[in-house]
């Protein structure tokens, strides 16, 4: 892509995302992220049908950073679940103001949609059925840990982080733990 092209359009991303930290999505208007992105509004058009697909398009480059970041790199297969938790939780600490607003704004309902999509397919890519999981519909306890940890992340953001990233990732690692062992007996 030209580079004049990226410019713009990571201009206009960062003017959005400022300006959704400031204001609720309905009162940003395509003239503020023009003025504020120093680009006229013909170039917002140009790259995004409308306010609502800037928005779908901003959401999904953040979805992909925090899944990006959060996965094993190249030979890096061997992550155990606490580091990935971790590594998780460090990201969303790092972004918290991106990823507040958009837990919080009640009528954005997509960034809550995706995140659990993105969540639902971690886990069915690394869940495990056999065992005393053999007994349990997949896509259940799929949605179910999806839910749970959705829930977590969420109330975690929403109260100023009030424990750690390393914490966090442990307790709940723990929590799912804590399931096979009640599970299993």
């Amino acid at each position: 892509m030209d580079r004049r092209i990226e410019k713009s359009k990571q201009a206009i991303m960062d003017a959005f995302t400022k300006l959704m930290l400031e204001k609720d999505f309905e009162k940003i208007t395509i003239n503020e992220i023009a003025e504020l992105a120093n680009v006229n509004r013909g170039t917002i058009y140009s790259h995004y049908v409308d306010i609502f697909d800037l928005l779908n398009q901003c959401i999904e480059n953040h979805l992909n950073k925090l899944f990006e970041n959060c996965q094993p790199r190249g030979n890096d297969n061997n992550i155990s679940g606490k580091d990935s938790l971790c590594k998780t939780f460090k990201y969303l600490e790092q972004n918290a103001f991106f990823y507040s607003k958009m837990l919080m704004s009640k009528s954005i309902t997509a960034f809550r949609n995706r995140l659990h999509a993105l969540m639902v397919k971690s886990i069915e890519e690394q869940i495990d059925m056999s065992g005393i999981n053999k007994d349990v519909n997949k896509e259940i306890m799929v949605q179910y840990f999806a839910s749970a940890t959705i829930g977590v992340v969420e109330w975690w953001i929403t109260n100023s982080m009030p424990y750690s990233a390393e914490f966090m990732a442990e307790q709940l690692l723990s929590l799912m733990e804590r399931y096979q062992n009640v599970r299993s007996t």
